[in-house]
């Protein structure tokens, strides 16, 4: 399935975390945390402005972004959960 986000929203894949810490203890599925990190899968055009014209998004596909743990709607296209937010929900871009 392909999907289009419209005006200032971007898809995101959630990067899991590590189920081991640095220091070797194991973590249990039902003591992980939602990730706070993804990858923009689609962005939209961007945001219109009072003229009507649009205003791009700062961010693009591919991008890596820290956002809130219950930022956006969490959604699953072809059996993978994705996250859809609005622009100003991103907190960084990660380098």
């Amino acid at each position: 399935m392909k999907i289009r986000p419209l005006y200032d929203r971007v898809l995101v894949k959630r990067i899991e975390a590590d189920l081991v810490t640095s220091g070797g203890i194991i973590i249990p599925e039902s003591a992980k945390e939602k990730p706070q990190q993804g990858i923009i899968v689609a962005a939209g055009p961007g945001k219109r402005d009072d003229a009507g014209a649009f205003i791009a998004l700062d961010v693009k596909k591919g991008d890596k972004v820290l956002f809130g743990k219950y930022a956006g709607s969490e959604i699953k296209i072809d059996g993978v959960e994705h996250t859809i937010l609005k622009e100003d929900e991103i907190l960084g871009v990660l380098s």
